[in-house]
């Protein structure tokens, strides 16, 4: 190969131009584009499937997705689409505004400042967007 591009761009290029020949829509799919087709679990569900259901003793849903939360923030919060998610799963688990914004600033001293201030950013976007007033 010729081109200089790392093992995982020629792996995305190659999905892209998959996902075209099938159906050229796709072609522009991005991210964000994604993540709007993916809807938030019901709390129920997320109970059933992360919560006690194997562990009737264990953690619940939102104390998952609030510890989900920290190990993204300390991870950097380069995953942006799963960060977003994560807040908005764990709106819908119960969590407040106040709890999610105090598990990010949290993590500035394990993660860094400036992880923690991208952390805190993507959250606002969703935050902004749900409208949780509550703290």
């Amino acid at each position: 190969m010729s081109d200089a591009k790392n093992p995982f761009e020629a792996m995305l290029a190659q999905a892209q131009e998959m996902a075209k020949s099938l159906n050229p829509a796709l072609g522009d799919v991005s991210g964000k584009g994604f993540e709007a087709l993916w809807p938030t679990m019901p709390k129920e569900a997320m109970e059933m499937m992360f919560g006690k259901s194997a562990n009737p003793d264990g953690l619940d849903a939102k104390t998952r997705l609030l510890l989900t939360l920290a190990g993204l923030t300390c991870q950097g919060a380069q995953a942006d689409t799963a960060l977003r998610q994560t807040v908005r799963h764990a709106i819908e688990a119960g969590a407040k505004k106040q709890e999610i914004v105090e598990t990010i600033g949290q993590m500035s001293v394990f993660a860094g400042i400036p992880a923690t201030t991208k952390a805190l950013e993507t959250a606002q976007e969703v935050l902004d967007v749900q409208g949780d007033d509550e703290s």
